[in-house]
């Protein structure tokens, strides 16, 4: 459970400031503008992992963030069992945003915080009104991609609301069960994988009546992206405040855990940073996640359950089975220690 800090104690953004678009911790400018457009939505009082994908991109100028979508977690979650997860989100999301100096807080938008009712009723939100305004945009020729972290509730409302969206832009969703013959569930499963079962009837409306492009990495490959404690101290905790803020995180949901399962691993699963690899970590040339695996699949239906009902004809979509762990997490460590060395700059220059 990412903690949630009150309204009135929002973390202010302290100099250095900057926004959105710049990159000044790089001591060698960017060489080019970014070659895609991402709207994130995660579920950001949960799981901490979400916490490091949304650093993780705001520190990638090769994406242009277009819009932060604060998301709802599943009635009762114990992570964030109010009622007001997307609220909390969104809380926290501009708390990060004030530790980073960042003052582009225009892109924050808060999404929904009840599941949908059915597969033809949307929720609307501050979230689905920018979800749609970007993706119906004219004016820019970069592609889109819409990456998602946790349930699928905003996005499908967007989607009943405009299916015209579908069509321009892809999804890269981080959950669903395993795929038949490519992976078998982990040791006491949950029956339903735990992103999908934030809100079921929106991946029911995502996958099954919509026309959307989706990259799928499902649970079996968001759990390759391990990473140790020793890495955590010696690469993220060390890595000025904003690093310590993102290590006490993890460290307060593994105390957590541990006191419940008799000790801890020596490893966390940041299992959303597959969106910052898919995205921002493109090949330069014929740009691609070239070095990640994926198979190419009808895209299924969804039960009630949110098992995979074969669909025939279907639109085709990618399922990862491997991700690239090496860049991903290097990329990111680098990244929190140049930013650490310019503010820590800043500050004894000040």
């Amino acid at each position: 459970m990412t903690r949630i800090p009150a309204a009135d104690r929002i973390t202010p953004p302290a100099a250095p400031t900057w926004r959105l678009g710049e990159a000044p911790w790089q001591a060698l400018p960017p060489a080019a503008g970014p070659h895609a457009r991402v709207i994130i939505d995660n579920d950001f009082s949960g799981d901490p992992d979400d916490l490091y994908q949304l650093v993780h991109h705001l520190l990638s100028p090769g994406v242009d963030i277009r819009a932060v979508v604060a998301s709802r977690l599943r009635d009762g979650d114990p992570f964030d069992p109010s009622g007001r997860a997307a609220e909390n989100a969104e809380t926290i999301v501009r708390d990060v945003f004030g530790r980073m100096g960042l003052l582009s807080t225009d892109v924050i938008h808060r999404g929904s915080n009840e599941a949908l009712a059915d597969t033809a009723t949307p929720r609307p939100s501050a979230a689905v009104d920018a979800i749609i305004a970007e993706a119906m945009r004219d004016d820019v020729a970069s592609p889109l991609y819409y990456v998602a972290g946790g349930g699928l509730t905003d996005l499908a409302s967007a989607l009943l609301t405009e299916p015209a969206i579908a069509e321009r832009m892809t999804l890269i969703w981080i959950g669903g069960e395993e795929h038949e013959g490519l992976a078998v569930p982990p040791p006491n499963a949950m029956e339903t994988e735990y992103n999908l079962l934030i809100d079921v009837t929106a991946g029911q409306v995502v996958f099954g009546h919509s026309a959307i492009p989706i990259w799928q990495v499902p649970r079996d490959v968001y759990r390759q992206c391990l990473v140790s404690d020793a890495e955590l101290r010696r690469r993220v905790a060390t890595a000025g405040p904003l690093g310590r803020y993102l290590y006490d995180e993890i460290a307060a949901i593994v105390e957590m855990a541990g006191s419940f399962l008799g000790g801890a691993s020596e490893t966390y699963a940041l299992g959303d940073s597959p969106l910052v690899l898919l995205t921002a970590l493109q090949s330069l040339f014929e740009p691609d996640p070239s070095s990640s695996r994926y198979v190419e699949r009808p895209t299924p239906a969804l039960d009630d359950r949110g098992s995979y009902v074969p669909v025939a004809g279907a639109r085709p979509m990618r399922v990862y089975t491997q991700v690239d762990t090496r860049l991903m997490f290097e990329d990111m460590f680098l990244k929190l220690a140049e930013f650490a060395e310019w503010r820590g700059a800043a500050h004894d220059a000040a």
